[in-house]
């Protein structure tokens, strides 16, 4: 029997970072800065042969929208197809409520949970949490859009 794992993902900014968890504690983590698109499926390949996935936190935005819908349909799809559960938590949860980059000079900003775009200085870092708390995950798992449409 394979080992029983958790999977975290922060797609929103590069390098993409993800944590390999085992009983909620990391125990290692991968950066690429390679296209999401190419490196998920070989990703997953090669940890669904070495390990049983029991769930999958992504952070579901704001920030980069083209990494975070393919990490969406990606994750989405593997629920469907090995029954894995997915769970979710906004960006600001993995860089201590710190602005995140969105476009130009404009960040988006968490005051009282509502997430806004604003220019600042200050740019959050994305860190993997060395342990994991299910409670603090969501199983709404659909993307945070914030952008109004072009």
């Amino acid at each position: 029997m394979q080992q029983l794992i958790d999977i975290v993902i922060i797609p929103m900014s590069k390098p993409m970072k993800i944590g390999l968890y085992k009983n909620k504690e990391l125990f290692e983590e991968i950066e690429t800065d390679k296209m999401t698109s190419d490196f998920l499926p070989s990703f997953f390949k090669d940890i669904l042969e070495k390990y049983e996935i029991k769930n999958i936190i992504y952070a579901n935005g704001p920030g980069s929208y083209m990494a975070i819908k393919l990490v969406y349909i990606f994750l989405k799809t593997l629920q469907i197809t090995k029954n894995i559960t997915i769970l979710s938590q906004d960006g600001f949860y993995f860089n201590q409520n710190l602005p995140i980059k969105a476009i130009g000079n404009r960040y988006f900003i968490k005051e009282n949970d509502t997430i806004t775009m604003k220019e600042s200085d200050i740019v959050g870092k994305f860190e993997l949490p060395k342990v994991l708390e299910y409670s603090d995950f969501s199983k709404n798992i659909e993307p945070i859009y914030i952008l109004n449409a072009v």
